[in-house]
């Protein structure tokens, strides 16, 4: 038989992967079904690594489960071996989706079998640790292959160096400090500078300057200015000013010449500590020797920070410059609000108050970002005063803006002062539109503020903004949780006849009112109009709507529905809901009785029936209803054609035997 050629094979196995993928559980991940597909196509005699390369690389590396498991599966195939080329395509694939553990566990093995990787796949790996906040691992991963440091690449040792001074690791840090060194390695100004910054908080100004004098010794591009910035300040950091004092002349004798900024962090050190004359002497040198700082330099030293996720470190550089009063640019400032909210809203809130002193303003990007973060640390007073410092300079003017306001006072539950807000654009004339109802709706229904919604809803229609899908469902469901079902019903005509189609929340919502209020002929009336409007629809809620009316204990009722259903719309998951929900309460002739329905109507379905509940005795810590159910049925009510309910039940009998 002709072999098939590797791009066309490569093809049918990768499209072959994904179309099985589509239905396991969740979609996209390796089980042992696939090999079947694989099976199917025959191409085990066919496999080498650069066609398993190919199908990882073009097909399956978005889809890292599936990648690992082809990788596996190849690796257990007879005769085959895996080499560096399909070992590079996995890593990189497990690299961009961070699984650790996984690439831990191939690194080993490729180590164990002597394969040499290229120096992309160690930056891939390193990079993503670093990204991953596992700095010290990727320092293991580092070391490894540290003669391979050159081709590794500066970038990613700079980042790799900055990460561990950062986390704290500052025993390997100068390990890979003189690595870069003794490699040739260049050195920049983020890598060093984060290092050297650290190294200052810990250790003798002495021995700090050493370790600028050893950078001499390598390839470096580096910012002096900057440098010395970050010596002073983790010097000060330590409440050694004096020494501060004294290094300032040091670093310029070294080409790192003390800017501005370093004069003032060491001046402001000894106004701390009470030293009034040592401080002007700081201050009268800083006007003979000190340099004004260059902000396109810090500029880019920020925004690299940033980019490097070094948040704290651009935080506390962010404040020294704001602190002092030295110039600083828009694009920076709004980074430095947008990411170091997430870690500091306070000192965010400084950045923002000294942004519009100098009368500028920051970006919706920016407040979103700052407005998402203040909520997610719960501090809302300090989001009211943000919004209320930035309306005083009118900043809020259009729809767009008043939507961030709006929906993030919603999110926070400051559902008076977003109402307010609503009655401000109204007397601006800006009408707001049903995002703005919506998200204020739905604030009001989490605050279980039904009546405040209710108003809500007809001031909305009162000024002519009709409510869309989102409107309808946010009501709806909230009426039927609260026991205001009849209304709930008023407001799904309502919407069907304005011509909103309702969608599977709607029913869902609804649906549940109604079992809860046992308004069973309600319901299936309702479902029954679900089934009409589409019948995929009507199966996707099927087994809820099942779910819902157990709850309540009405099984016979829940029995009824599924064996009243058209065939079309029944589907097996609604069945095993109901039994297993039998199985639960122990209604045991119930189940025997339901499962005689289905082989007279619809024996086809049994199968995926008992296949399904096979499943569920290995995902449940209560298997023991669910056997004993099983065992009553299969003797009741079962030939023994049906070979997985066989083997249920002599499961069932081993297991009450054992």
């Amino acid at each position: 038989m002709m072999q098939k050629p590797p791009i066309e094979l490569a093809t049918r196995i990768g499209r072959a992967l994904i179309s099985a993928s589509n239905h396991t559980i969740p979609t996209r991940t390796w089980t042992p079904s696939l090999e079947h597909a694989l099976h199917r196509i025959g191409c085990r005699g066919s496999l080498s690594p650069p066609l398993v390369a190919r199908v990882i690389d073009s097909f399956l590396s978005p889809h890292h489960s599936l990648a690992l498991g082809f990788f596996n599966w190849a690796s257990q195939q007879p005769g085959f071996s895996h080499n560096s080329l399909s070992y590079q395509s996995i890593l990189k694939s497990l690299a961009f989706f961070r699984q650790f553990n996984a690439i831990d566990t191939l690194l080993k093995q490729a180590k164990a079998q002597r394969i040499s990787l290229d120096s992309s796949v160690y930056s891939f790996v390193i990079d993503s640790l670093i990204r991953g906040k596992k700095a010290q691992s990727a320092f293991w991963v580092f070391n490894e292959v540290s003669s391979l440091s050159g081709e590794i690449g500066g970038h990613v040792c700079n980042s790799l160096l900055a990460a561990l001074a950062s986390d704290g690791y500052l025993d390997n840090a100068r390990k890979l400090f003189d690595t870069m060194i003794e490699r040739g390695v260049s050195l920049n100004t983020i890598g060093f500078g984060v290092f050297i910054w650290r190294l200052s908080k810990n250790i003798e100004s002495s021995k700090v300057l050493g370790v600028l004098d050893e950078l001499k010794k390598g390839v470096s591009e580096i910012n002096g200015s900057i440098i010395a910035v970050l010596i002073i300040h983790g010097i000060c950091f330590a409440s050694r000013e004096s020494e501060a004092f004294w290094v300032l002349d040091e670093l310029r004798s070294r080409g790192c010449k003390p800017d501005f900024i370093a004069y003032r962090i060491v001046a402001e050190a000894f106004r701390s500590a009470g030293n009034v004359f040592e401080r002007e002497v700081v201050l009268k040198k800083k006007r003979k020797l000190g340099v004004a700082p260059r902000t396109n330099d810090y500029t880019e030293f920020i925004l690299g920070l940033i980019s490097e996720r070094l948040i704290l470190e651009a935080k506390d550089l962010g404040e020294v410059i704001v602190s002092g009063n030295f110039p600083i640019e828009d694009d920076v400032l709004n980074s430095l609000i947008g990411s170091v909210s997430a870690v500091d809203p306070g000192l965010t809130i400084m950045f923002l108050k000294f942004m519009i002193e100098k009368e500028r303003l920051p970006t919706l990007l920016t407040l979103s970002n700052l407005s998402r973060n203040l909520c997610k640390h719960e501090k809302m007073d300090e989001l009211l005063e943000v919004y209320q410092v930035l309306s005083s300079k009118d900043y809020f003017s259009n729809l767009e803006s008043y939507n961030v306001m709006v929906s993030f006072l919603c999110n926070g539950g400051r559902v008076k002062e977003a109402y307010a807000v609503l009655q401000e654009m109204k007397k601006k004339g800006l009408g707001p539109n049903v995002l703005f109802y919506n998200s204020l709706m739905e604030a009001c229904c989490k605050e279980d503020l039904v009546r405040p919604a209710k108003r809500l809803w007809d001031e909305m229609f009162a000024s002519g903004c009709s409510g869309n899908l989102k409107t309808y469902n946010l009501l709806i469901r909230k009426l039927s949780q609260t026991g205001e079902v009849e209304e709930a019903l008023h407001l799904f005509h309502h919407m069907v006849e304005k011509g909103i189609v309702p969608d599977a929340t709607t029913y869902t919502s609804l649906l549940e009112g109604l079992c809860e209020e046992t308004k069973f002929e309600l319901a299936f009336e309702i479902f029954n109009k679900s089934a009409e409007q589409d019948f995929m629809l009507a199966q996707s809620i099927l087994s809820t709507f099942v779910l819902n009316i157990c709850k309540k204990g009405h099984f016979h009722v829940a029995s009824k529905l599924l064996h009243g259903l058209n065939t079309d719309i029944g589907n097996s998951d609604s069945h095993v809901v109901l039994l297993k929900s039998l199985a639960d309460a122990k209604e045991v002739q119930l189940a025997i009785e339901h499962v005689k329905k289905v082989k007279e109507t619809s024996p086809s379905k049994l199968q995926a029936i008992s296949t399904k509940l096979a499943v569920s005795l290995s995902s449940t810590s209560r298997s023991e209803p669910i056997l004993l159910l099983l065992q009553a049925v299969g003797e009741k009510c079962l030939d023994g054609k049906n070979d997985v309910w066989k083997d249920l039940h002599g499961s069932c009998a081993g297991y009450f035997a054992a």
